[in-house]
């Protein structure tokens, strides 16, 4: 099996389109858990990144910005 590495080699190699649906796949992917595991989650992670956010760790973009370029990298 390959590793994590050579998957994500491999997968930079493919257009942009291509790429796009793979992440859809892997996303679609875990969808094994409940509703209410993923709402935990996604909550989990909100909390953490608003947190790195407050302390200066991370910044932000406006989601204008970052829709834009979502949607320049699939085209």
């Amino acid at each position: 099996m390959p590793t994590l590495k050579q998957c994500e080699t491999q997968a930079l190699k493919l257009q942009h389109k291509e790429r796009a649906i793979l992440a859809e796949h892997l996303i679609a992917s875990l969808d094994a858990f409940s509703e209410s595991e993923n709402e935990n989650l996604w909550l989990a992670e909100s909390e953490k990144r608003y947190k790195m956010f407050k302390k200066g760790k991370i910044t932000a973009r406006p989601a204008k910005n970052v829709l834009r370029d979502a949607y320049s990298a699939i085209k």
